[in-house]
Parts: structure tokens; C-alpha cells; sequence
């Protein structure tokens, strides 16, 4: 029955752009409008543009075990965030995922209107949908009750309630595309298709499914970070408020594991093509991290060969001010305005209007690390993967990290230097940022953009 509802759909679809008003002429289908007029809130365009990787004024082996030879990279056009993710948006997506867990919790404790259980044809939905639009009231025993039972709460040793974090878990789906190219997968070989009229035709569309990837993600931040990155230092402060407090909703979260920036892409995609959808307009591209190529693009602003986002080899400007937060002069780390991270947008951006690309704190990028990756990646647009597993060796879950952090040397903030972490790691000097590859055409004058003319 499902099958012959979507062969009906698609029938409809299709008959809607063959109808008698196109009079015989090749007119197209129409399809919801595509939001033209988007201005992606807190994000800036780079435009397309190709680059030399690695290339910089200092040797880039310095200070590295490893060498890497400059190559040119072709880059398409992108959006980025112009700082990283900070502290209040990072908890918009925790305050998220907690109303979900606590109406499940609600629904499956059998509290009223928490669940939708059939669709709009009375068919049973398995599992049953969340009902947002239902109000919980935290005044009611029944569901103050029903949340501790259900373990969303525990309850301290001053005898008050606390969102247990262990249950702030994010479950999301996605299709590897790479994973389903490969022929095994769904791609006819040569013999297969000798003699078809379709050169290269897939063999397994109807079992895409297969390959549907699952991830089950706690997403709250470590905030023990700052104490176990920093053995015997005073840091018990910044575990207790650096997350919570409003006090640093501007400064750039930390303690974040590449899983967890991963999963907060697939959540702001979700909120935002529901939204468009809702008002009856297409999906726009899904946010996701940066690749390694696209940041260090972006992070150069436009400026060949120069080993920080303000151009030059200096990390000071001529009235001796340093242009970024990290560690200068050997631990004086105070001297460049912060000893620890600072405020998002502190210094002056790059040219393409980009804050922090070098210090505050480091950025996760998409790529899995390899040292040849210069050499085996694509010039169009490189991007190495490797999407790990939890039985996989732990040189085969390293994922790139750019931009050096508040606790780092300058060889570190160059735009060139690559390093890397492991992808189920939390660190007090690492964040993320996000980007959305660009889609269409987007009217020039609602774009914050610069020229990507190299100097």
C-alpha cells in the first residue's frame, strides 16, 4: 500500500508539469520556491576560489614530526559561521534534545497528549511521534514524578532536582554516499551493464536503506575538561560556570567532541528545513563542519601565502598589539588581553569577515587526519574520510583540528598548520563552527561577502 501511495505521488508530481498550460513546450515542474532572500543569521559567504594548501611563510615541518607539500586546491562557494559556536547557541541545541527526552519519558509514563500515535489517515505511527506542540507542566506531581521515575532528574545531595546529563542523548540518521558509490554497493560493473542503454546504472536503488547509518550521541559538553586537561591548576570555577552561566553566552563552547559538533549540524539542519518546509518553501543544504580545505580558504581571507588570517608574518599590528588570543612570549598569556578564551569576535576578522580563525580556541574540521592527504585528495574540493567505528584501531579515529587555541604557540595559529585529536575527545580549547554549502542563486545584495581577489 505504501509503495503504490508513492508510485501515486510521483505520478501526480510529474503529471502537474505536463499539463496543457505548458503548450507543448519543455517548461520544467514547478516546485515550492527556493528562499532567494535568506540571510543566514550570524554567517558570512565565501565565495568560490582556488588556493595554495600549505603554503605559508614559515617552513611548514617546523615543530611537526611530519611534512606536507603545498599543493593548489579548487574550492566552491560556502557559508561560514563567522565565530565559532558559542555557549548560548551550543545549550539552545541541549534545551532542545531535553524537551524531547522529557516528552518521551512523559509519553511513555502515559501523561496525556505527549505522544502522537496515528497519522492523519488513522494509520498507527511505530514508534509513536513527539508532540511539540503539547505543554508540560513542571507544576504537576504527576509529571515531576514521572521524570524522576523515568530518570530524567536525580536528586542531589541538597535534596534538589538536576537534569541527569547521561540522558541528553541525540539520535539522528544519515546515508554515506561515499560508502554507497562504491560498485559492491549499487553500482553495476562493466560486464553487468555491457549493452544497457544505461552506461552506469544503479543496481541497488530500491536497497538504499542498507546503508543507513544510525549515531547515538550524548551531546552535553564535558565541563570537567578544564580540570583534567589541566592537571593541578585552579580550574573548578570554569567547571562549574563556564557552560551554564550567562556570564560566558558569548564565549565559544569547549569540552565538545567531534561527534557531538557533528550531531549539532544535523540538529540545526533539522530545525531549519522544518521551518522553511513549514512556510511552504524547498530545503536549503545541510549544515555540517568545515573540511580542511574550505577552512584554511577561508581562514587566509583571500591572502596568498601568508601564514595568519591578517596577512602578514606578524602576530602583532604596528602599534605592537597582539592580533589574536594565544600564548604569546613563552607563557605571558595574559598580555594578548586573555588568559583564558575570550569573547567571540574580540579581534578584528579576516577579509572575508571571519573572527577567530587563528587562537581562542582550536576548530574541528570534517576530514579524518592522514598525513598524505595532500597527495592522495582530490584538488576539486578535498575531502579525506574515514568514518570510524568503535572496533577500528585509534590512529583511524584522529580528525583534523585548525586554528590553534588560547593555549597554544604561534606556529600553532598559522593557517597552514594541521594537527589533529581524536573524534570522541573533549577539550578545553577546542570548538567548532559550522558551514552550509551554497545553494543557487542568492540575491547579491542581502550577502555579507568579500572579494576573494588574492593580493
Amino acid at each position: 500500500m505504501k509503495k503504490l501511495f508513492f508510485m501515486l505521488t510521483v505520478a501526480a508530481a510529474l503529471t502537474a508539469g505536463c499539463g496543457s498550460s505548458n503548450k507543448g513546450e519543455l517548461v520544467g515542474v514547478a516546485d515550492r520556491p527556493y528562499f532567494e532572500d535568506i540571510d543566514l543569521k550570524g554567517m558570512v559567504f565565501v565565495s568560490q576560489g582556488n588556493f595554495t594548501m600549505g603554503a605559508g611563510t614559515q617552513n611548514v615541518t617546523y615543530g611537526s614530526a611530519t611534512t606536507t607539500q603545498p599543493r593548489k586546491m579548487q574550492i566552491e562557494s560556502f557559508f561560514m559561521d563567522e565565530t565559532e559556536i558559542t555557549n548560548t547557541e551550543y545549550r539552545q541545541f541541549v534545551a532542545a534534545v531535553s524537551d524531547s527526552v522529557m516528552r518521551r519519558i512523559l509519553g511513555e509514563a502515559g501523561i496525556d497528549g505527549m505522544l502522537i500515535e496515528e497519522d492523519e489517515y488513522g494509520e498507527p505511527l511505530d514508534p509513536p511521534v513527539l508532540n511539540r506542540k503539547a505543554k508540560i507542566n513542571l507544576k504537576d506531581a504527576d509529571v515531576r514524578q514521572a521524570l524522576i521515575d523515568g530518570g530524567y532528574y536525580i536528586v542531589d545531595l541538597n535534596h534538589q532536582r538536576i537534569v541527569d546529563a547521561s540522558k541528553l542523548n541525540y539520535e539522528y540518521y544519515y546515508l554515506d554516499y561515499a560508502d554507497v558509490a562504491k560498485k559492491e554497493n549499487g553500482v553495476a560493473t562493466k560486464s553487468e551493464y555491457r549493452g544497457s542503454s544505461f552506461a552506469v546504472r544503479p543496481k541497488g536503488l530500491n536497497n538504499r536503506s542498507s546503508q543507513i547509518q544510525r549515531e547515538y550521541v550524548n551531546i552535553y559538553p564535558d565541563t570537567l575538561c578544564w580540570v583534567h586537561d589541566y592537571a593541578y591548576s585552579m580550574n573548578e570555577d570554569f567547571t562549574r560556570n563556564y557552560f551554564s552561566s550567562s556570564a560566558y553566552d558569548n564565549y565559544p563552547v569547549v569540552g565538545v567532541s567531534w561527534r557531538q559538533a557533528k550531531a549539532f549540524c544535523v540538529w540545526r539542519s533539522n530545525m531549519l528545513n522544518q521551518y522553511l518546509e513549514s512556510i511552504d518553501y524547498t530545503r536549503l543544504n545541510d549544515f555540517r563542519l568545515p573540511t580542511e580545505s574550505e577552512w584554511e580558504y577561508a581562514a587566509r581571507g583571500g591572502i596568498a601565502s601568508q601564514s595568519y588570517p591578517w596577512g602578514g608574518p606578524y602576530v602583532r599590528n604596528p602599534n605592537g598589539c597582539f592580533l589574536a588570543n594565544y600564548e604569546p612570549l613563552k607563557g605571558a598569556y595574559d598580555d594578548d588581553g586573555g588568559v583564558k578564551t575570550l569573547m567571540v569576535g574580540h579581534y578584528a576578522p579576516n577579509d572575508f569577515g571571519l573572527y577567530d580563525m587563528s587562537g581562542n580556541v582550536s576548530e574541528w574540521c570534517l576530514d579524518a587526519y592522514n598525513e598524505s592527504t595532500y597527495q592522495v585528495a582530490n584538488a576539486m574540493t578535498p575531502y579525506y574520510n574515514y568514518d570510524a567505528k568503535d572496533d577500528d584501531p585509534l590512529a583511524m579515529k584522529r580528525k583534523v583540528v585548525r586554528g590553534g587555541s588560547w593555549k597554544d604557540q604561534k606556529y600553532f595559529i598559522q593557517v597552514q598548520t594541521r594537527t589533529y585529536e581524536f573524534m570522541d575527545t573533549a577539550k578545553c580549547y577546542i570548538g567548532f563552527r559550522c558551514v552550509q554549502p551554497y545553494l543557487g542563486r542568492v540575491k547579491g545584495d542581502n550577502l555579507r561577502t568579500a572579494s576573494n581577489v588574492v593580493r
